[in-house]
């Protein structure tokens, strides 16, 4: 059976840290969609539009990888894929404590999904798109914490 990853998440922009879970996830499974999930209560710097195409330009040349949005519950849209695993990144223990909450109503939801958490890489733990959004808003290059395939030109 083909091992299909769930890597959810705004991407409000992507960044260094969200390509580099990808590409290291690759190993552990046959296909990862990298799914945006559009929530309309949320206020975005970009468009759901933006950051779709931000992702498409990110993953475009892994073979493995395809992009997609999705509204509603990440435990929906994986169903609807066929997925058996959702991706998450953990920085540090406040992520692990929110996703570990997350991951339980998750299996109670739909015990045949599980979720995988992958650490961020030392070199990405401070990072976030938090961060960025605000060296953005202040005119800050954020090249050295974007993806390879994206700039700082792209985000303007």
């Amino acid at each position: 059976m083909k091992r299909v990853a769930v890597f959810p998440g705004s991407f409000d922009p992507v960044t260094q840290g969200h390509y580099r879970l990808v590409v290291d996830a690759l190993e552990l499974f046959d296909h990862i969609i990298v799914a945006l999930g559009v929530n309309t209560s949320k206020t975005c710097m970009f468009s759901s539009t933006q950051r779709l195409g931000f992702l498409e330009k990110t993953f475009q040349h892994l073979d493995k990888v395809t992009v997609d949005s999705f509204e509603g519950l990440t435990i929906d849209f994986c169903q609807a894929q066929n997925a058996q695993f959702i991706l998450r990144g953990l920085r540090n223990t406040q992520d692990f404590e929110y996703e570990k909450s997350i991951a339980q109503m998750n299996k109670k939801m739909n015990a045949q999904i599980d979720t995988v958490f992958l650490m961020a890489s030392q070199d990405n733990q401070a990072l976030s798109s938090s961060i960025l959004r605000e060296l953005i808003k202040n005119n800050k290059n954020v090249d050295p914490f974007l993806p390879e395939h994206l700039s700082y030109e792209d985000l303007c």
